[in-house]
């Protein structure tokens, strides 16, 4: 297996990998649902397997159960929707490494994830986006129409258990200026959120131009979603993540994660809209498509840790109902009167959280 120093990040994809990512970034719904090369994570049946695909193991529902539940809290009709079935792991025998979790999030936790991270790790100024580059970014406040001026990155992080205004309940009409207006124009909050942006980073802050991380001390990474992650994967320190936003017609080029120090594997998390997700076999040269849906986890280790991997695709109109309403309303339907105007947002969006360790874990004594 190669080592993460030996790998360029520059470097580019096959070609054979991008001729199959423009095939299915042009797929169309009925196409993708009649085809069957595509692996349907929740549509796997763990006795039937095809001869490619192998349960790995069962995590245990009565483990995780705990974890959820402390992580949702006691609000009426959340714990009814937490796992009372053992959730099975997939592996591939020729993507090595790679495991395949369907469903492992269950809504109440997918709902409480994304308010987490929308509501409280968005607003934290530390927190750079896309928009950073080019727009000076302002945040809401909570008794005043004056919005919150950005900070600099060596300020103090916010506390993950403040909750700062949410963009959500912000002023939709609200202008934020580009910082060259030669070359951009005024964004308003409802703009922001609807289209612009694109991604968050969250704890070790990566530079996409660059591809590297920066030397100076990062946030830190929102403690509670640390915790929840390394009940689901045990064997990665949440230190650094990008919450991707897509809106249909996006996409993620191919590419591979290798600028970290460490070889320790990649969580994924889908939320909302299907995606198509690219990822290319031990030799480099084939590849597979696998269709994940809202609370589907991929976990990338060995191997599959160096992969080319890409999203050519993410489907119109898969969003489960029950999520589509988010942020106006939870999981069980219980409308929120505070974000009643962004009812809908989630039925046009995918959203992903990739979390990866930075640095090997320091010997203790």
């Amino acid at each position: 297996m190669p080592h993460i120093k030996d790998l360029n990040a520059h470097e580019r994809p096959p070609e054979v990998l991008k001729q199959r990512y423009k095939k299915f970034q042009k797929s169309t719904l009925s196409e993708i649902d009649s085809d069957a090369s595509i692996i349907d994570l929740q549509a796997l049946d763990p006795q039937n397997l095809p001869n490619e695909i192998s349960l790995t193991q069962w995590i245990s529902s009565a483990d995780l159960r705990p974890v959820f539940n402390q992580f949702v809290g006691p609000r009426k009709g959340m714990q009814d929707a937490l796992p009372a079935k053992d959730i099975p792991v997939f592996s591939h025998r020729s993507v090595s490494g790679l495991q395949v979790v369907p469903s492992l999030l269950p809504p109440a936790v997918q709902v409480e994830l994304l308010s987490r991270l929308f509501h409280r790790d968005l607003s934290n100024p530390r927190h750079r986006t896309n928009l950073h580059l080019h727009y000076d970014i302002t945040y809401p406040r909570a008794t005043s129409g004056e919005a919150q001026p950005d900070v600099s990155v060596s300020a103090d992080p916010i506390s993950v258990g403040d909750c700062p205004p949410s963009f959500f309940g912000d002023d939709p009409a609200r202008v934020i200026e580009p910082i060259d207006p030669n070359v951009h124009r005024p964004l308003t909050v409802q703009s922001l959120l609807n289209r612009k942006l694109r991604w968050v980073t969250l704890g070790g802050q990566y530079d996409w131009t660059a591809k590297v991380y920066p030397a100076e001390r990062p946030p830190e990474f929102p403690s509670d979603i640390a915790k929840l992650l390394n009940a689901m994967f045990p064997a990665t320190e949440a230190q650094a993540a990008i919450l991707n936003v897509y809106s249909p017609g996006d996409h993620l080029s191919p590419h591979r994660d290798v600028s970290e120090e460490c070889d320790v594997g990649l969580i994924s998390v889908s939320f909302g809209c299907d995606g198509l997700f690219l990822i290319s076999h031990d030799d480099g040269e084939h590849c597979e498509i696998i269709r994940l849906r809202s609370g589907d986890a991929v976990y990338m280790d060995g191997t599959s840790r160096f992969a080319w991997h890409a999203v050519p695709k993410i489907v119109p109109d898969t969003c489960p109902e029950w999520l589509a309403n988010w942020p106006s309303c939870s999981h069980d339907g219980v409308a929120t009167s505070e974000f009643e105007i962004w009812k809908g947002w989630m039925s046009g969006k995918r959203v992903n959280l990739n979390v990866r360790q930075m640095e090997m874990a320091k010997p203790q004594g």
